[in-house]
């Protein structure tokens, strides 16, 4: 409970937690189990950011130095190249792609899944790549256009 900053909240009923307490209670509930393997859905939902950082650093640090192999599903493609040492694309229910962040977060792999282009930079001080989704509306650029993939069958 003290590595996910719930004691505060220890004497409290789960319906009284917020949505980022829930998550939080839930991962240190996963952590006091010891298990060698972790399988966490969206681990950091509902959380701000700097339990987000906290959540990642804690999961990296059971990884590299206890040796806990961390599964993550997530949705935050920046989160997961910048924390995660090997990405999985899932697409149409299959693995589209799978390795590095560098060779799995790219222009063309992302306009697959998604169905829209987006411009990928490097992360200032991780150098992993990020993920910038075009403006929409007004201030949109000529330069990244939007674009909707049909489905394929």
């Amino acid at each position: 409970m003290q590595a996910m900053d719930i004691l505060p909240v220890a004497t409290r009923t789960f319906r009284e937690l917020s949505g980022g307490e829930r998550q939080r209670a839930i991962l240190a509930r996963a952590l006091a189990q010891q298990a060698s393997i972790l399988l966490l859905d969206e681990p950091t939902a509902f959380l701000d950011i700097n339990h987000q950082l906290d959540i990642y650093a804690l999961l990296q640090d059971l990884n590299r130095n206890q040796g806990v192999t961390v599964v993550v599903v997530s949705h935050d493609l920046n989160l997961a190249s910048q924390h995660c040492d090997r990405l999985v694309l899932l697409h149409e229910g299959r693995v589209y792609q799978a390795g590095a962040p560098e060779q799995v977060v790219t222009p063309d792999h992302i306009r697959t899944v998604y169905g829209c282009d987006v411009i990928i930079d490097r992360h200032p001080e991780a150098g992993t790549p990020r993920v910038t989704l075009p403006q929409v509306g007004p201030r949109a650029s000529l330069n990244v256009k939007r674009s909707f993939l049909p489905n394929s069958e």
